[in-house]
């Protein structure tokens, strides 16, 4: 490609879908397009060796730092920090073939374009895909952003142990993901992190593109309940110390209160775990998680609050005991008004209709604006549909998507260069 103007590259849609067809087909979950590659496993390993092979294909310098987090940037004499995207591309146990992925495969797109092209930015691009996104394996979510910005020690990190069991810094070494790199990093010049949205607001409003302001906190509790294990036909109602019961209660009070709350307010108890666990047996203990998320940090702190003396009243008269773990606690993030509004002059120009609109999920960029001017980019999911193998983004909105990322990457590559 010769005598191309940077504001007229466009990405290869072909290109992108062939490489988001071939990551998902690591660790397939069978008769679906989804993939189940939790953080640090094996199924992990093979994505991420298939995604580095594809950055040294573009002669990319590749760096991996002490949390598994690997980065590729264009070689540049004068070691200027990178304009820099990316996300992740581990997944729930039951994912979708974009959640993250499409972020780090964008960026690829997006230098292998400009490398085709011709073109040298002023400053060099790199991507990047960060390690235990999800949380799903290992908590918190976002931990290896988190690990990247100095928000957690690498030696905490590392001994982190996950829901099977397995000790986090010795599972990167086991893949062989524990990298040299220095944490905390330099910061890059600027991060943006093209995502699928995960919801339903941008198809319902019948646009294209989001230009994400920011992202709600996230509250996550662990929580574990004692009470007694009795025989259940024997043991008269009043007599019973049913952790269940409580369990239960808080469940039905989450939901209840969110709904009182209103407006960005959203609260889950995504997982519930009875011992013994049968039919006929009051249960010893339950185990329980519940998630709130705000646009508010007050308003958070609220519910978490009346969360906390609905779950402790309701278990004392139930006489049943309560310990909690705190496993993610992030404040509201906003994004920096600059790149926002830089993203959505991007997408107007070139023929996309926008909508500001804050994130419902965490993401890598939310760490990443604590050290560099950060904002992101959204594309619609079809039934906003997400963590769920029937995930789909349409080609026309990946493209759209990706080339927004492309513009917007090389307009910051040339400021204050």
């Amino acid at each position: 490609m010769t005598n191309v103007k940077p504001q007229e590259l466009r990405i290869d849609i072909d290109r992108l879908v062939e490489k988001l067809a071939a990551l998902a087909e690591i660790s397939p979950i069978e008769g679906t397009e989804g993939c189940a590659r939790l953080a640090l496993t094996d199924a992990d390993k093979a994505g991420r060796d298939l995604v580095v092979s594809w950055m040294h294909d573009l002669d990319l310098e590749v760096a991996i730092d002490g949390i598994g987090n690997v980065v590729g940037t264009m070689p540049d004499p004068g070691h200027r920090p990178p304009v820099m995207c990316g996300s992740h591309i581990d997944t729930v146990q039951t994912g979708g073939r974009y959640d993250g992925n499409l972020g780090v495969l964008a960026g690829l797109e997006v230098i292998e374009t400009v490398r085709a092209s011709g073109i040298t930015p002023s400053r060099p691009l790199a991507v990047g895909f960060f390690t235990n996104e999800e949380g799903a394996r290992f908590a918190p979510d976002m931990l290896g952003s988190l690990v990247y910005v100095g928000g957690m020690s690498v030696e905490e990190a590392h001994g982190i142990e996950g829901i099977d069991g397995a000790i986090l810094g010795a599972e990167l070494d086991r893949i062989a993901y524990l990298g040299s790199g220095p944490l905390p990093a330099s910061p890059p010049h600027s991060f943006v992190e093209l995502h699928v949205e995960q919801g339903p607001v941008l198809e319902a409003d019948a646009i294209t593109i989001g230009a994400v302001t920011g992202v709600q906190g996230i509250s996550w509790t662990e929580v574990e309940l004692t009470g007694q294990s009795n025989h259940a036909g024997t043991t008269p109602m009043a007599l019973r110390k049913d952790p269940g019961v409580v369990a239960f209660r808080t469940a039905a009070f989450v939901r209840d209160l969110v709904v009182e709350l209103g407006g960005a307010q959203v609260g889950t108890v995504g997982r519930i775990e009875l011992h013994p666990n049968l039919v006929n047996v009051v249960p010893a203990t339950a185990t329980f998680t519940i998630d709130l998320r705000h646009t508010d940090n007050d308003v958070l702190a609220e519910a978490e609050k009346r969360v906390d003396e609905f779950l402790r009243t309701t278990a004392e008269t139930e006489g049943v005991s309560v310990q909690t773990r705190e496993l993610a606690r992030f404040d509201p993030v906003a994004f920096d008004a600059n790149v926002i509004a830089l993203v959505a002059d991007t997408a107007a120009s070139l023929g996309f209709s926008t909508k500001r609109m804050p994130s419902g999920a965490g993401h890598d960029a939310q760490m990443l604006a604590r050290v560099c001017p950060t904002a992101m980019v959204f594309v619609p999911s079809v039934g906003g549909i997400s963590h769920n193998p029937a995930e789909h983004t349409s080609a026309a909105d990946l493209e759209a998507g990706a080339n927004v990322l492309l513009q917007t990457m090389l307009r910051l590559a040339e400021d204050g260069a």
